[in-house]
């Protein structure tokens, strides 16, 4: 190996002297042979195995299959643990912990004898809170999907975990099904290992990690129990070791390119919104100019082709079995709407692995003059409402309410909504405009998945299904309906939606990319003048970190301190 590709481990493993011999020593005590550190490229496992993760809780046996690969052809495999974030159990919300996790996933790499890195990766926030922590160091790296569950089975039914809880629950409370029925579909939903098997944003966020070319074809979608899965992840050991040889870093792969694939992909498949925070937030971390222009931009020249929950009908289970993202890319690509020559962490292009890929079904991955939805996934609105911007997925909403005005009745934040969305005396029909307020990254803190708030009780059992839900919070990627997010500026900073008040009028236009709140300027400027922010939700700890530095909505939610690519220097020694 020339000096350009130099093994960074060998500043531990490979100096004669007091700490050569240390560091040596050390590593022996877990029984490993001498040639271990004769130049073999060390490879880093990142695992964010944990039982309080339950998306993860196979990864150990995952890891064992990439050491396997990684033995098998010379190299020298290390696991270590990192932050575990848990969707279904974390509070106040996983995302609160992203960012403290990809600083977790930083310094463990940069501080260890390194040369490469496999980042084991399922539920929603440990796959953008990996990628962001690796690419801040910029070594060879390869991303492992952990593998979507098996599809879920209620009654003769199939089922999609967190899509169907959602229409449960209003089923409940509208009267419609029974809680002794509801108690029962909890163990028919979630039965296999595994992350989410909707399109939400585990299944999204693995599709988003193939599609920028950071794991193998076919990565997204073999389920978790499937024996391909582990098959998978001894290939993934391989290949790291030969990146390494190659010297291919992150920031070789994940060019302007590679993101404009990603942002068109997520428009194929019906996407979670919470792609486009993650995406950005990775693209600052190495370099690579993203904004939401670009999601609008891009978004609009895709439809949505992939007929899955919470935009369709099927699941990741028969996704795979139809063809997986192999075979959308290779929609995307016959179709002109593809990047060929992204680099891929095999060493081919995008188009190399993709263009020959098989569609066994075209009710699951249709064609593009018959698709789901015509508009992409993701629309970014603007107007006086959210200056910097709003989301909503047009394919998941109701079209007959993608153009509307309606009175706004509002919630100061969660507890509020929660405190009187049962009231059969609340001020409300189905014209109304749903506001939520103080819900974004700094209001929560961590801008919780409540955006896609359950309509009240007396509307249900009228048989409304949808309304307009406008906040600056997230919602679940498994989550359905008319719902504007990530409002910017939030309320917590003064954002417009801070200064709404029951009975504005508000108007969304989707087509228009639009959102107004119908109040003069200087209306407005009255409510301002007589408004006063939040206070901070801790006064020291991690949250304080977190509220005094993060970033809005539409720059990513990273912490502004992150930002950047700092790469993997090896740290000076003592003598």
């Amino acid at each position: 190996m020339n000096e350009k590709h130099k093994l960074r481990s060998t500043a531990w493993f490979g100096p004669t002297n007091k700490e050569g011999f240390i560091h040596r020593s050390w590593m022996k005590n877990q029984g490993q042979p001498e040639d271990m550190f004769n130049g073999r490229p060390v490879i880093g496992i990142c695992n964010t195995y944990s039982e309080l993760t339950p998306c993860n809780s196979h990864f150990r046996e995952l890891a064992e299959r990439v050491k396997r690969g990684v033995y098998e052809v010379g190299g020298y495999p290390v696991e270590f643990p990192v932050s575990s974030l848990g969707e279904p159990l974390m509070r106040p919300t996983a995302m609160l912990f992203r960012n403290l996790a990809s600083m977790d996933v930083e310094e463990a790499i940069r501080a260890n004898p390194i040369d490469g890195v496999v980042l084991l990766m399922g539920c929603d926030k440990t796959t953008p809170a990996l990628l962001m922590g690796a690419a801040s160091c910029d070594l060879p790296t390869l991303g492992l999907s952990g593998g979507p569950m098996l599809n879920g089975r209620f009654r003769g039914e199939t089922i999609g975990s967190g899509t169907d809880v959602f229409r449960f629950n209003d089923l409940v409370r509208s009267g419609k099904m029974k809680e002794c029925e509801f108690a029962k579909a909890e163990s028919c939903m979630n039965r296999s290992i595994g992350h989410c098997m909707t399109m939400g944003t585990a299944s999204t966020m693995a599709s988003m990690t193939e599609a920028l070319g950071m794991g193998m074809p076919g990565n997204a979608a073999v389920p978790a129990a499937d024996s391909r899965r582990n098959r998978m992840a001894q290939h993934v050991g391989r290949r790291i070791v030969e990146m390494v040889h190659e010297d291919l870093r992150m920031s070789k792969i994940l060019t302007r390119e590679s993101f404009e694939n990603a942002i068109l992909t997520n428009s194929a498949i019906g996407g979670s919104t919470n792609a486009v925070i993650h995406l950005i937030a990775l693209a600052r971390r190495i370099g690579v100019p993203l904004d939401l222009d670009d999601w609008d931009r891009l978004g609009r020249k895709v439809s949505t082709i992939v007929n899955l929950q919470p935009s369709g009908k099927f699941l990741m289970e028969d996704f795979f079995y139809a063809g997986g993202l192999p075979a959308v890319l290779r929609r995307l690509g016959e179709a002109d709407l593809l990047h060929k020559e992204a680099p891929t962490v095999n060493g081919k292009t995008i188009w190399e692995n993709n263009k020959d890929a098989d569609n066994w079904n075209e009710d699951i991955i249709r064609p593009f003059d018959n698709p789901i939805a015509e508009d992409g996934s993701i629309a970014v609105l603007k107007g006086s409402l959210a200056p910097n911007g709003a989301v909503i997925k047009p394919s998941a909403a109701s079209p007959k309410l993608m153009k509307h005005r309606g009175r706004a009745v509002v919630f100061e934040n969660i507890e509020d909504y929660f405190g009187r969305i049962d009231d059969p005396d609340l001020d409300i029909d189905e014209n109304c405009v749903m506001v939520l307020k103080n819900c974004g990254p700094r209001g929560y803190p961590g801008m919780a998945e409540v955006g896609n708030m359950g309509l009240p009780p007396k509307l249900l059992k009228k048989g409304v299904t949808d309304m307009v839900r406008i906040s600056d919070a997230r919602m679940s990627g498994t989550a359905y309906g008319t719902v504007v997010l990530h409002t910017a500026p939030e309320a917590a900073v003064g954002g417009p939606l801070a200064f709404v008040q029951n009975g504005d009028m508000i108007e969304l236009d989707v087509e228009a990319r639009s959102i107004h709140l119908d109040v003069s300027e200087k209306e407005l400027a009255e409510r301002r003048a007589k408004w006063t922010p939040p206070p901070p939700p801790m006064n020291g700890g991690y949250q304080k970190l977190y509220y005094d530095t993060v970033l809005q909505a539409d720059e990513g939610a990273d912490l502004d301190f992150l930002v950047g690519c700092r790469g993997a220097a090896v740290p000076r020694e003592s003598h």
